[in-house]
């Protein structure tokens, strides 16, 4: 008993810091304080709100968890690994290919699905907290994960294009509609890669938030304002008026469907490869060891993931977006990621807000997945940079080559009930050429020059 309570003390002290770098049991006075705990909800909204709308989730209900998974978090790594969970795009292939035939009415289906990736990934956690992080750091090398990470935005970048106007037809009946829309979605990508470029200070680090809001706007006068494209594309907000500004999410029952968690477990896998990438990050910035605070960090997400699953949330993960906030600040107090916690719960507690979110057009919601998930292939390639991996090598070459084939195609292998989509194929097969590759030690020749 009073290890525990020693164990919540720990955890609930932080020690006030008016300036330089604040460590994570560290925070800023209160003010600076909540105010960063807003900055990195703004952080996280964008894609948070994104992944569960393109793959047909309520995104209230997935925002809300993304707090309640952020203090599940929190309360595994003792506060030691600051950190934020959002919604993660893992799982937006699996579950549309789950979804595909029956739309909503298999959405538990896919919930049950997300509580068994959850599961797998918790037990993970409890292994890496018993024999350590070796055996994930030797299965899964900087070329693997950076394969891995590349696949899932390759694998995504067709819902962008569709999102975005898919095949539009340039001199039919409805050209000059299927451009306007086609338009809106390359100005908004072109906002969003302003946004990250040129914008001032944090801004900068907010651009899908704000290159959202620009492309949401200009939508809005040009098709409501001044009607340039079919007042049935028009933004309404009658459902935002007749919304209550508080109420409980509608939550949703999980089905658990062989096919389903056969398709949607193994991105477990990949929730790993992320999760360890992060925890290196903030270890780095920090100038702190965090191995020992691995295993509590997949099993903290995993059960978040399951809890999120259970209630009709989305799959959840540790957020780049706000490791970079960290990374401007240098403020890395977790206190932070409770204040943000608590904002997110609140804003999913509002109804009003969610069908705010449900106005969102098409074309912008395209615009700002084209950036997103390019962003996600980039960032495999960073691993492979920062990891050193030399393409020289064979072996990482064809790891490389075949996990992106693969993955890009979504090949899938299905034998009865049980399914392994393209990211979860592609993550298995690069593992396993990999490894196999590894057995034989082979001289590689450089070929002479002509």
């Amino acid at each position: 008993m009073a290890g525990a309570i020693g164990y919540v003390r720990d955890m609930l002290t932080w020690t006030v810091k008016r300036g330089g770098i604040i460590a994570p049991d560290e925070r800023p006075p209160a003010v600076q304080s909540a105010a960063l705990g807003l900055q990195h909800v703004f952080a996280m909204f964008g894609a948070t709100f994104l992944g569960p709308v393109i793959m047909g989730f309520d995104p209230n209900l997935a925002i809300f968890f993304s707090g309640i998974g952020t203090l599940i978090f929190f309360v595994c790594v003792a506060g030691k690994v600051p950190s934020y969970l959002g919604s993660s795009f893992s799982f937006i292939a699996v579950v549309g290919a789950v979804m595909a035939s029956g739309g909503a009415n298999d959405m538990p289906k896919a919930l049950g699905g997300i509580i068994a990736a959850g599961a797998l990934y918790a037990i993970i956690g409890l292994v890496v907290m018993v024999v350590g992080t070796k055996w994930v750091e030797w299965l899964m090398p900087p070329v693997v994960t950076g394969a891995i990470v590349m696949v899932i935005g390759l694998n995504l970048a067709h819902i962008a294009v569709l999102e975005s106007g898919g095949a539009p037809d340039w001199w039919g009946a409805g050209a000059v509609n299927d451009a306007f829309l086609v338009t809106m979605a390359l100005l908004t990508t072109v906002f969003v890669l302003l946004v990250s470029v040129y914008a001032p200070g944090m801004l900068r680090r907010l651009p899908i938030l704000v290159g959202g809001i620009a492309g949401y706007l200009l939508y809005f006068v040009c098709v409501n304002v001044l009607k340039l494209s079919d007042t049935a594309q028009q933004i309404s907000f009658s459902e935002v008026e007749k919304a209550a500004w508080f109420g409980f999410p509608k939550w949703v029952t999980p089905v658990f469907d062989g096919r389903a968690i056969s398709l949607i477990a193994p991105i477990a896998i990949v929730l790993v490869a992320e999760n360890l990438g992060h925890v290196k990050a903030v270890a780095a910035m920090t100038g702190r060891n965090l191995d020992r605070y691995i295993g509590r960090a997949f099993f903290g997400d995993g059960v978040a993931t399951m809890v999120s699953g259970a209630g009709g949330g989305t799959g959840v993960t540790t957020y780049a977006e706000n490791i970079g906030v960290m990374a401007v600040t240098k403020i890395y107090s977790s206190l932070v990621f409770v204040i943000a916690a608590f904002v997110a719960i609140a804003m999913g507690l509002c109804p009003k807000f969610g069908q705010l979110i449900y106005t969102v057009p098409a074309p912008v919601l395209g615009g700002l997945a084209i950036v997103l998930f390019g962003l996600i292939a980039a960032t495999g390639v960073r691993i492979c940079v920062q990891g050193k991996v030399d393409f020289g090598v064979s072996k990482n070459l064809v790891t490389m080559a075949t996990a992106l084939t693969i993955g890009a195609g979504d090949l899938t292998l299905t034998v009865g009930d049980f399914s392994l989509g393209g990211i979860a194929l592609a993550t298995f097969g690069a593992i396993i050429v990999y490894q196999v590759l590894s057995l034989v030690k082979v001289q590689e020749v450089e070929a002479e020059p002509a």
